[in-house]
């Protein structure tokens, strides 16, 4: 009884200081129980000793402190595993840095290679319609990919009447040619001017066309336009990279936050499903000891 009572309470006490003035009462102390086993809650309290449900408060207060780790990770990855002290928070400090750093190389890169496509637009394509050039937006730079010119506004310039483009190989042109499939019988036969049919194509062609202000012609100019096709294509799959890094960014903060979500809620479940418990064998011991004292020939032996 003594060796294993001894080591049983030495543990229970190893988990928490008891005050100085405890002392053990031996198992004299204890109330008699039919039954194989003592728990050690009842042995400590029969003696003065802590219980041992002091041993979760550490980790308790713990859990406590780090009730806001899922916040700080959804600010910052990784800083709710930093808090919780798990060594993966390096993983997820390295991962948002490398996401924004791509995302600021690829976003400088497509805003660089936007402002040389345009600026080629308007020192080739649009150098001879004015000095008035403003800029486009990004339909218009992609229309001047599959034309080589957009064609005029208005053929007959000064009068009320629109008369649009008829080439139909032109951006203008073939804005007309759809206008009037859409809206016409025949599209090569124009009904009466004052007909809802044809001024519905008129407005349509009114929509869509290209201004004056905005004319292009790549006439003579091949290789300036296949550059502008490369410089533009080049211009959207950075932006797109970039976007596929904010991705990334969204990502790892919520794998981050859910991450850290979960393992508190698992140390909090530990804390409170697991604890320490001893039981003490006092009646296998008790018959032992009683039969080492009755029997003289066992202490010859």
């Amino acid at each position: 009884m003594g060796a294993r009572a001894i080591a049983a309470l030495a543990v229970a006490l190893a988990l928490r200081s008891p005050p100085a003035r405890a002392q053990f009462a031996g198992p004299a102390a204890l109330p008699e129980r039919s039954g194989a086993t003592w728990p050690l809650p009842e042995v400590l309290r029969a003696t003065g000793a802590p219980t041992v449900a002091g041993a979760t408060a550490p980790t308790e207060r713990r859990v406590r402190t780090t009730w806001w780790a899922p916040a700080a990770s959804a600010a910052l990855p990784g800083a709710g595993q930093a808090l919780l002290r798990q060594d993966r928070f390096i993983a997820y400090f390295a991962v948002e840095a490398f996401a924004w750093l791509q995302y600021t190389v690829n976003l400088r890169e497509g805003r660089r290679q936007r402002r040389a496509y345009r600026e080629l637009a308007r020192t080739v394509a649009r150098a001879y319609f004015g000095s008035d050039r403003p800029v486009g937006d990004f339909d218009y730079y992609e229309r001047m990919e599959h034309f080589v010119e957009s064609g005029v506004y208005d053929a007959v310039p000064g009068d009320d009447q629109i008369e649009p483009e008829q080439d139909p190989a032109t951006f203008n042109g073939s804005m007309w040619l759809l206008a009037r499939q859409t809206y016409w019988d025949d599209p090569n036969v124009p009904p009466d001017p004052s007909s809802p049919a044809y001024r519905s194509a008129i407005e349509f062609y009114m929509r869509r066309a290209v201004r004056p202000e905005y004319r292009w012609s790549w006439r003579n100019a091949q290789l300036e336009q296949d550059l502008f096709r490369r410089t533009i294509s080049g211009s959207n799959d950075a932006f797109r990279r970039s976007v596929q890094d904010l991705g990334v960014v969204i990502a790892n903060h919520v794998l981050s936050t859910v991450d850290a979500y979960i393992a508190l809620r698992l140390r909090g479940q530990a804390g409170e499903r697991y604890g320490l418990e001893v039981t003490i064998p006092l009646g296998q011991l008790r018959p032992r000891a009683a039969h080492s004292r009755t029997d003289p020939s066992a202490s010859r032996r």
